[in-house]
């Protein structure tokens, strides 16, 4: 039976096999092209030898995948089949008044855009969605139709000679109109770009153009194709006079990228279907075959008689998201003959996912998902059992690479770390040259200014004003320079913190009843939990920090943010009870001057503000001070106008409007422009609202005390240094869990950090700093959840769109130590800057607090868990955990959080009890381990987990991805005559996680075929066993 035939008989069963030998006469050998695939000219002579080599039964047999794996495992020997990026366009042969041209109708890169008739323009890149119908009269088009591998040409118009001489040594073409079909190859090309100025002639003509000028075909415009210039790599540019692309859509082409054209026309003088599939042996630049200036490496050519229009855009469209296809272009590269590509083919239709005509709308284009799945599980067979992993041994194997494991000799945890440190530090200075850096660096600067001076305030207050404001300027400033230039983590931002606070006032109020000095007792305190923590630095003690997990860490996160919110919410407040709305009456009136002729009633009407302007004389007793019943509700305008501004900027990177560069700064500097943007707002109305207050001498707040503490008082006895060791071990927990808990936060996986930990070389760090400011009587700085999560957030790195439609990647985050430098230096510097900052309004700086309180809580999976306790099942996102735990085990565990959140919050909120809030952390790693006994190791896993969101979601698609071998073609389904209706299908790796991949409802009634249950179950089962070896 011929081929053809066979096929036809097949399709009317509704099954079509996997692969259609053309030669059933000899054994099927992966050797050199079979002498039909093989394009004229071809370099090769003889064959390789492949070790393997299957008979034509074995050929049927085979399912895709694992022929397309072989075919790309296969050693490339030379560089002529290695995969380029590709950038396919899709022309077809139109009309254009008298003229007959090729013209541009669709491009990828990765995804498709097409040119809107109407608005003449480009569409908006989308997945490309095909009729399952195009992609099998594709194949049967590459069964049937020519197939020239490794062409040697090198300008169009060879190109046509060859093809055209193929078809007719072929017999697919008549040699009548050989010259026709030709001269229909080298129609003229004009691309969407260049309709602007479609009156212009083409700077060079071609070669046949100048033959033909004078001839009777008049109406024929030819492409300067012809002229084409060789380029042997992608890498060689074109000159401007040959050619003169869309060099602004340059920029989007990938470098070392090669093209894939698409040529699709019907023509009056062909009575049958001609195809044609090129691969050039070497990429050429063919004129203005493309639209941009890339080298032209797969041609693909479809004529045929008129009335065939539509459905050979729908093949030139599935021909081209074939070419955009990772699998298939590789396939496309290395394919050594005709059956190569057809194996292609059938692995591209095994991993297609088909949509239902009744179930949507074909004129949708779907967007482009976030993130695209890998490929490599359908280039790779799959793996053989692994050997059984010990998870106690994974464990330690990751300890080990965070500095977390001991090491059994004297600070050998510090060792490690600076030896993990230090081939970074160069790097950690020249990595900071970024405008992102500049950004951070006056973001963080407010953020920690305000509250460095806020905490002065309140710690004067409760020290007897033996340390205020300006000693915790000096303390940022000295604290936060030797940090930044020798710590471990310098994404880690120092300040002052509320139990430190609580600790202060209670050694205070304990040295004001004893009658003892306080600066000198302080002193001891501080030496000696500088000691312990040197002491815990030498024996390893922050390899403990493994055991703070993410139910641990999400909680004390999120008690700071919240206290920011409520922070911010409560100083706004206190604004409004200091400045009510309703004051009742003013006592100033506006009078007019002595010996004027104008009457009260007439100078009345000026307000505090204009009666000195008109020489008024303001009689009263509330004359002293501006009124101020409009000073709350300005205050929260300037809060909220920050917020809002601040968190609407932030998103504006992803907005549609002004270039890609101009959307980055702005976002970057979002906070900025909110502060100076209300602050120019509360300038302009004149409002007396309150501003921030900064020291601007460098003093000590009390002149009885200098800048170093005496050790020894006579108001002390001889023994109080010894008994400080008391205090001093609940301040060493305090300052200890503080600083670990953040740096742990910091360190988390998700922010992608290459540079390593430093746990230990932070802790020994910052147990000298503690040293120096009990020296100098400052306040000791720790590690700030929220300006450090806000730190990080601010230098985080997306991947630069290339292509359209691709979406930002998270890269991970800009390392570096400049911005902690600098903004410390900026707050040691405040003292000259006071006359500016004596203008920012304090409400704005609440505003600020609130923006970092909420956006801190992005990301956090605690707080998203707390959302989804009120949202109806059907509206809960697509949460991995969601996928592997039951809602009801889900809640459970949110509730136990919360409860332990509530319990935190309380202890801090009373003064008796907030000095307990360190051992309480400590209680947390308690809870979180007693709570093995209430859930499966595997639910702890998922719900207590570090693991970034995308990792931990390919391993829960491995649990639902059955039976990935068995191919559609295998599977059984309706598809003949008696369908109606359009079944559309989705290019694999664009479905962003849909369940199956080749999932099949047939058009004519059919159910979903799956694979065999007892094959199922097996599968299932092997995934969920690798998901907890994970």
């Amino acid at each position: 039976m011929p081929q053809q035939a066979q096929l036809k008989h097949i399709h009317g069963h509704g099954r079509l096999p996997r692969v259609i030998a053309t030669d059933s006469s000899r054994p099927w050998t992966m050797n050199s092209s079979s002498g039909d695939d093989e394009a004229p000219k071809d370099p090769r002579t003889g064959g390789e030898d492949f070790t393997q080599q299957f008979t034509e039964n074995d050929f049927e047999v085979t399912p895709p995948a694992q022929r397309v794996q072989f075919i790309l495992g296969e050693d490339v020997d030379d560089g002529t089949h290695v995969s380029h990026p590709l950038f396919s366009e899709m022309g077809m042969l139109v009309k254009e008044g008298d003229e007959i041209e090729w013209k541009e109708t669709a491009r990828w890169i990765k995804f498709e855009e097409d040119v809107e008739e109407g608005g003449n323009r480009w569409s908006k890149p989308h997945v490309a969605t095909l009729s399952l119908h195009s992609l099998f009269e594709l194949r049967r088009l590459l069964v049937n139709g020519s197939v020239m591998l490794d062409m040697e040409a090198h300008n169009l118009e060879v190109m046509a000679d060859l093809v055209c001489d193929h078809m007719v040594s072929a017999g697919t073409l008549p040699p009548g109109v050989k010259d026709k079909v030709k001269d229909a190859l080298l129609r003229r090309h004009r691309h969407q770009h260049e309709y602007a100025k479609k009156t212009r002639l083409p700077i060079i003509r071609s070669l046949a153009d100048m033959r033909n000028h004078s001839s009777s075909k008049k109406d024929m415009v030819k492409s300067p194709s012809n002229q084409s210039m060789a380029r042997p790599g992608s890498g060689t540019e074109l000159s401007e006079q040959q050619h003169k692309g869309n060099t602004h859509f340059m920029r989007k082409i990938p470098p070392g990228a090669e093209a894939s054209n698409i040529l699709v026309g019907e023509v009056d003088f062909l009575e049958r279907t001609l195809s044609c599939f090129i691969r050039l042996s070497q990429a050429v630049v063919l004129g203005d075959l493309t639209e941009v200036p890339v080298p032209t490496r797969f041609v693909f050519i479809l004529l045929g008689p008129p009335g065939s229009q539509s459905n050979f855009h729908e093949i030139g469209r599935a021909m081209a998201t074939l070419m955009s296809d990772e699998i298939f272009h590789e396939v496309a590269y290395r394919a050594r003959k005709r059956d190569h590509l057809l194996s292609g083919v059938d692995e591209f239709l095994d991993a297609v996912t088909v949509l239902p005509p009744g179930e949507w709308d074909p004129t949708i284009r779907i967007e482009p998902p976030a993130a695209i799945p890998s490929q490599e599980v359908r280039k790779r067979p799959p793996e053989m059992a692994k050997e059984e992993v010990d998870e106690e041994e994974e464990e330690a194997r990751l300890r080990e690479e965070n500095g977390l494991s001991r090491t059994g000799r004297l600070f050998g945890g510090l060792i490690n770390d600076i030896k993990r440190k230090a081939p970074w530090y160069l790097s950690d200075y020249k990595d900071s040259l970024s405008m992102q850096c500049v950004a951070s660096w006056i973001f963080l600067y407010f953020a920690c200014l305000s509250p460095i001076i806020t905490f002065g305030g309140l710690l004067a207050e409760a020290t007897g004003k033996h340390m205020a404001a300006m000693e915790s300027l000096v303390s940022g400033f000295v604290c936060g320079m030797g940090y930044g230039f020798f710590s471990g983590q310098p994404l880690t931002i120092l300040g002052s913190t509320g139990p430190v606070l609580v600790f202060e006032s209670i050694i205070y109020e304990f040295c004001l009843k004893m009658g003892w000095d306080y600066m000198t007792f302080r002193f001891w305190i501080g030496m000696w939990v500088a000691g312990i923590c040197i002491v815990l630095t030498a024996i390893d003690a922050s390899a403990l920090v493994c055991y703070i997990t993410r139910f641990t860490e999400e909680n004390f996160a999120t008690l700071i943010a919240f206290i920011f919110i409520y922070k911010a919410i409560e100083n706004v407040m206190v604004i409004g009870k200091n400045f009510p709305v309703n004051q009742g009456i003013y006592d100033c009136v506006c009078t007019p001057p002595i010996g004027s002729n104008a009457s009260v009633i007439e100078y009345a009407k000026y307000n505090w503000d204009y009666c000195e302007t008109y020489n008024g004389t303001l009689v009263g007793g509330d004359c002293g001070s501006p009124p101020t019943e409009n000073v709350f509700l300005m205050s929260v305008v300037l809060c909220a106008g920050t917020f809002l501004i601040s968190t609407v900027l932030k998103e504006f990177k992803n907005a549609l409007f002004f270039p890609s560069i101009v959307r980055q700064y702005i976002s970057d500097f979002s906070v900025l422009i909110a502060i100076f943007a209300m602050s120019f707002f509360d300038y302009s109305l004149g409002v007396p609202t309150q501003k921030l207050e900064v020291p601007n001498e460098l003093k000590p707040t009390l002149s009885t005390r200098g800048w170093l503490i005496p050790p020894f008082s006579e108001k002390n006895p001889w023994w109080s240094p010894i008994i400080a060791v008391f205090p001093a071990l609940l301040g060493t927990i305090l300052i200890f869990m503080d600083q670990q808990i953040t740096a742990v936060i910091v360190n988390r996986k998700e922010n992608k950090l290459k540079k390593g930990c430093g746990y230990h070389l932070d802790l020994f760090i910052l147990s000298i700093l503690i040293a120096i400011c009990s020296l100098m009587g400052l306040p000791w700085f720790v590690a700030a959840t929220v300006l450090s999560i806000n730190h990080v957030n601010s230098l985080k790195l997306e991947s630069e769109c290339s292509a359209p439609g691709e979406k930002p990647q998270f890269l991970g985050v800009r390392e570096q130590r400049v911005t902690h430098i600098l903004i410390f230096l900026t707050i040691g510097g405040s003292v000259l800057l006071t006359p500016l900052l004596r203008h920012i309004p304090m409400p704005v700086l609440f505003g600020v607090f609130l923006y970092m309180g909420v956006a801190s809580l992005k990301g956090l999976q605690f707080f998203d868990r707390i959302l989804i306790m009120f949202m109806p099942a059907k509206y809960q996102p697509d949460y991995m955990f969601l996928r592997q735990v039951p809602i009801k085990r889900v809640h459970l565990f949110t509730v136990i959080q919360l409860a332990c959140l509530i319990i935190l919050w309380l202890i801090k909120s009373f003064s008796q009890t907030s000095i307990l809030f360190p051992l309480m952390l400590v209680v947390m790693i308690g809870i979180r381990k007693a709570l093995d006994l209430v859930f499966t190791r595997r639910e702890l896993k998922i719900l207590d987990d570090i693991m970034p969101e995308m990792t931990k979601r390919a391993a829960a698609d491995d649990l639902h991805k059955l039976d990935a071998e068995v191919g559609l073609l295998a599977r059984i389904f309706p598809w003949g005559k008696g369908s109606r209706g359009r079944v559309v299908t989705k290019p694999p790796g664009l479905d962003g996680g849909l369940a199956g991949s080749g999932s099949v409802v047939g058009a004519g009634g059919a159910g979903l075929i799956s694979c065999t249950t007892s094959n199922a179950n097996e599968k299932e089962f092997e995934a969920q066993s690798s998901l907890l070896k994970k």
